[in-house]
């Protein structure tokens, strides 16, 4: 079975697979700080909890944008698996061209997304990614990465609202009855909510504008993107473990080229 680890600014999302089958999927918060004895515990009690026997588990691939936590969760992973994990970093096979002024600037989520667009939709694709940023990413007909934007994620723009005016309170991010809202818990939902959309939708047709590439698909994941692609036109699919799913296809490019290899 293979383990993937998608390390994000909020969130640890883990999932296991065994092939193409995703068996379970997990997370630890990322804001936490751990020592890789703690991330290894961890990990081992959710896979038993999950009725997933550690000794199972074969290979390790982990994402990350959080620079901090990779020293102690890659240990982690030597230690309790004996894994040297594979990580998605510059100069890995991934089967995408990365046509931006400086490739390296390019996440590793935003990598592993595109990987999985691509390959599981096709393209062109636009990717949105509704995480603690919003992403919206283009990879054209020949897998080329052309383009990216990034913008405050919702979770982001509401702790701006609450944390920069001292009478907004915290409020729960979700469609209110009316966008016509007649007090601050609902006025300030609408705002976020719809918002969201309003960026979503221009965005969007706007890449899709200057691109120029004919029919472009646009294929969302991330936590919070399943009450927005509800609600607009523009997603044609909502796929939540679009991340896991690149880290797989990207594993099995690494096997692939090690095979090929080992056979010259």
């Amino acid at each position: 079975m293979l383990l993937t680890i998608d390390v994000g600014n909020t969130n640890i999302t883990l999932g296991v697979f065994q092939e193409n089958f995703l068996l379970a999927t997990f997370r630890l918060t990322t804001k936490l700080q751990r020592t890789s004895d703690e991330y290894g515990a961890a990990i081992r009690d959710l896979l038993g909890h999950n009725q997933i026997d550690v000794k199972s588990i074969e290979d390790v691939i982990v994402a990350s944008v959080v620079p901090n936590v990779m020293h102690s969760l890659a240990s982690a992973v030597i230690k309790y698996f004996d894994i040297h994990p594979v990580i998605v970093e510059a100069g890995i096979k991934t089967g995408i061209r990365i046509a931006t002024e400086n490739p390296r600037q390019i996440g590793a989520d935003r990598i592993v997304d595109a990987v999985a667009a691509y390959e599981l939709y096709g393209g062109p694709v636009i990717i949105i990614d509704f995480g603690t940023a919003t992403t919206y990413d283009l990879v054209d007909g020949n897998g080329t990465f052309v383009a990216g934007v990034t913008a405050p994620g919702l979770q982001t723009s509401a702790h701006a609202l609450w944390d920069a005016a001292a009478k907004l309170p915290e409020v729960e991010i979700r469609k209110p009855a009316t966008i016509l809202a007649q007090e601050t818990i609902s006025s300030m939902q609408a705002g976020l909510f719809f918002g969201q959309i309003g960026q979503t939708e221009y965005i969007v047709r706007s890449m899709k504008k200057e691109a120029n590439l004919g029919e472009i698909k646009t294929v969302a994941t991330g936590g919070l993107g399943t009450i927005i692609a509800n609600e607009t036109d523009v997603i044609d699919i909502y796929d939540p473990t679009l991340t896991l799913h690149g880290m797989r296809l990207i594993y099995e490019k690494q096997n692939r080229s090690r095979s090929s290899k080992n056979k010259k």
